[in-house]
């Protein structure tokens, strides 16, 4: 426990240790949460030149003219401003605008992870009406969008109607609107679960602010009707006549009633919404609801009902709260950015009720569906499927932006407020998906061609009983791009599938080879010993082997035709999957061991390393036969192989034993692939950098930036892979294993559910292509 001293305060305040977490979070290793980064290269005067003066003149010029190709040479259609003056920062009140400023840069980050949006935090020193009105309207030329933060209630109602007035960008308290969408989504999702309408439930609210009543005018934009909805406040009952703590837009929920406190008003409700403070609504409430009421306790950090306590006296009961630590968070990162990537991509005015609509039912049908792998993960590997404790997605399932950003988008377009109108929305998906998973733009040729194929190709995993094996079965099944067959026990495989809440099923949609009881068992045991008999495994030893190796298992699948491609080594070591796989499928060609090549992709490009996995100190012929295996499975992935063999030695600086075998690997790789574009031995500098080479080698037989780095040995090649995964969180598809006889990849502990399906996907294509 550590202690800091506050102006207010001159005693030493003991921070938690969570409190001593974040300010070290906050200030190392620079202080803050965002940084600027520059777009464009700006490595020579001339792209100074082009940069600022004088050709900033030309694009300037333009916008002159014609303000809309702003978003054409300016950054204005993909920035946001987090605008707030810390009157009401959720959870710390009115703490000033500086004091909120690790709030809105959080908010930033948020906009930045979920949805690649750019924002500027802004905190303004205005507390009045006017004046924040007018600071706000001011900035219009900079942004594509406004997100109201923490400005308090009831002024944040009549800031947001003026600025939408004023403004012709979209303007948007999420306070107020962002929870208003989630509630709104939980609501249909418990209403439908209880087989109740939404025309006829009746909903009491604790909390009149901001938030709540921006919840009960989507619900009634949704179809709750204004006389089952009944408001409280600190003051009790919003009651006809009441004058103490009113304004208009409470008022219009004010009920002709003798009652005053919520106690009165909580008989029969089918909907509980708090958003006021911790305790208020007790038990012997909760008690009093209709059957299967929907609990909505928000407050933070502790909700107007425990959920526990709710539970003991209503079994029945859906809870959402708004903590991390219980199910149905209600969290606004949900929908905020996604609602702006699909107001900003089609060039919105305005955020309407339509598209917030649309977002509403958008959230609500993804949490009918299969749950991602991403969100599991986030729970703690615990699945939750479309029920009582799952009205909402979690705000890490990578689907939201999928699902609600096309669906704000179209809305927008058919309200008639989109400036630039998306035309092909295939691509607008394909790039949300590129978005997603970053190997959507590189894998889409692969994932094209396996899916065109009328022929599917039989993918057998080794570890069928694994989560990560199970998802990306189902993926394979739903994008048509391969058919899984599991190894693993038929009845863990099923629990497996239920606990996750995948709706494949075995015998119908995948088979499965079980260990203990396969009627092929005979066979495969034949013939693996017909394959290692002579290498010290008697008759007895491959009985055991066959029996408990699963790798082994698929590897002899593969051999006799049962599968079409393995898939293995999401446990164990490496080697170990590596040598079964050499003992049953052999190697392609009998001059050359295995190799492998990995990809690597983040956001400026991919590259294709090699060999990362498999010999220690290759020689000429089998650093030449790796690169040339490596640049055919480049080209699966329609690109063009451009391979640099790396070195310490820069064309001839250094006359090291690794430079000479990078020297005759390139004479061999010209004689034997002549139409590949290959060039070495040089620095990585000189690989990715043309000016750099055209300097040092002006007459290099490389063009442009090389996509494959071919390495001397193991060591460079896997240190030079991890590095760069985790100094520029590279996405890794791989390791995609050269050489074998057939179709065979052995994957790694650390791969996640889309890996396994990129890696599958590879394999198909892999093995369709060898079919043919």
């Amino acid at each position: 426990m550590s202690e800091i001293d506050t102006p207010s305060n001159p005693e030493p305040v003991r921070l938690s240790e969570l409190e001593e977490a974040a300010l070290f979070f906050h200030k190392n290793p620079r202080p803050g949460k965002l940084e600027i980064q520059a777009t464009k290269p700006l490595g020579n005067q001339r792209d100074l030149a082009l940069a600022y003066s004088p050709g900033v003149a030309a694009p300037c010029l333009a916008i002159a003219a014609n303000p809309a190709t702003a978003y054409d040479y300016t950054g204005r259609g993909n920035l946001v401003a987090v605008i707030s003056n810390g009157t009401a920062v959720l959870g710390l009140g009115n703490i000033g605008p500086l004091a909120a400023k690790p709030v809105m840069e959080g908010k930033a980050v948020l906009f930045k992870k979920f949805a690649g949006i750019d924002v500027f935090d802004i905190e303004i020193d205005a507390m009045e009406v006017d004046l924040i009105v007018d600071t706000v309207a001011a900035l219009e030329p900079t942004f594509g969008g406004i997100n109201l933060e923490d400005i308090k209630a009831p002024e944040c109602f009549e800031v947001e109607r003026r600025l939408r007035e004023r403004m012709n960008i979209p303007v948007f308290h999420d306070d107020q609107h962002g929870t208003a969408i989630i509630v709104g989504a939980a609501i249909l999702n418990g209403l439908e679960l209880a087989g109740k309408s939404i025309a006829h439930a009746k909903i009491v609210t604790s909390g009149a602010g901001a938030a709540a009543l921006a919840c009960l005018n989507i619900l009634v934009s949704l179809g709750a009707r204004r006389e089952n909805i009944w408001v409280t406040d600190i003051e009790g009952v919003v009651y006809e006549g009441r004058t103490t703590l009113m304004d208009p837009l409470k008022a219009t929920y004010a009920q002709e009633t003798d009652k005053r406190r919520l106690a009165e008003v909580i008989d029969g409700a089918d909907v509980f919404l708090g958003l006021s403070a911790g305790g208020v609504l007790k038990a012997d409430m909760v008690a009093r609801m209709a059957p299967q009421p929907l609990v909505m306790a928000l407050a933070n950090p502790a909700p107007e009902i425990m959920p526990e306590e709710a539970r003991a006296v209503r079994p029945d009961a859906m809870i959402c709260t708004g903590r991390s630590d219980f199910p149905n968070q209600v969290n606004n990162v949900l929908c905020f950015p996604y609602i702006f990537r699909g107001a900003l991509d089609v060039g919105a005015t305005t955020i309407d009720e339509n598209m917030k609509l649309a977002a509403v039912r958008a959230i609500a049908a993804l949490a009918r569906e299969e749950p991602s792998d991403v969100a599991a993960r986030a729970y703690g590997g615990v699945t939750h499927t479309f029920g009582p404790n799952y009205l909402i997605p979690s705000p890490f399932d990578q689907r939201l932006i999928l699902r609600i950003a096309p669906a704000v988008a179209r809305a927008a377009m058919e309200a008639g407020v989109a400036t630039r109108p998306i035309t092909d929305f295939d691509a607008y998906m394909d790039r949300l998906n590129r978005f997603v998973f970053r190997s959507g733009l590189v894998m889409k040729p692969v994932t094209a061609a396996a899916k065109q194929s009328k022929v599917k190709a039989r993918i057998i995993y080794s570890d069928g009983e694994d989560e990560r094996v199970l998802r990306a079965a189902q993926v394979m099944l739903e994008e048509q791009v391969g058919l899984p067959i599991l190894i693993g026990r038929p009845q863990v495989i099923d629990n497996r599938l239920e606990r996750y809440g995948l709706r494949i099923r075995q015998g119908t949609d995948f088979s499965v080879i079980d260990p203990n009881s396969d009627p092929r068992f005979k066979d495969y045991v034949d013939l693996y010993f017909s394959k290692v008999g002579r290498k010290g495994v008697s008759p007895e030893a491959a009985k055991t082997i066959v029996r408990t190796n699963a790798t082994v298992i698929g590897a002899l699948a593969v051999e006799r035709g049962d599968a079409d491609a393995l898939i293995c080594g999401i446990d164990g070591r490496f080697e170990r999957h590596r040598r079964n796989v050499l003992d049953v499928i052999g190697v392609e060609s009998i001059d050359t061991d295995f190799s492998t090549v990995s990809l690597l992709i983040n956001s400026r490009g991919a590259w294709f390393l090699t060999d990362t996995y498999c010999t220690d100190t290759p020689s000429p012929v089998e650093i030449a036969e790796a690169t040339i295996l490596a640049a055919n499975h480049i080209r699966r992935f329609g690109l063009v192989p451009k391979a640099a063999l790396l070195s310490a030695s820069n064309f001839g600086t250094r006359d090291i034993a690794s430079a000479k075998r990078m020297r005759e690997a390139l004479a061999i790789i010209r004689q034997r692939a002549p139409d590949l574009e290959v060039d070495g031995e040089m620095h990585g500098d000189s690989a990715l950098s043309p000016d750099i080479r055209e300097r040092v080698m002006p007459t290099s037989f490389l063009s442009g930036e090389a996509n494959l780095l071919v390495f001397p040995s193991l060591d460079s090649a896997n240190i030079a892979l991890n590095l760069i995964k985790s100094m520029t969180e590279a996405l890794h598809v791989g390791p995609i294993l050269l050489g074998a006889a057939k179709p065979a990849h052995i994957l790694t502990p650390s791969v996640t559910s889309r890996g396994v399906v990129n890696m599958s996907t590879l394999a198909a294509v892999e093995a369709l292509a060898r079919k043919r």
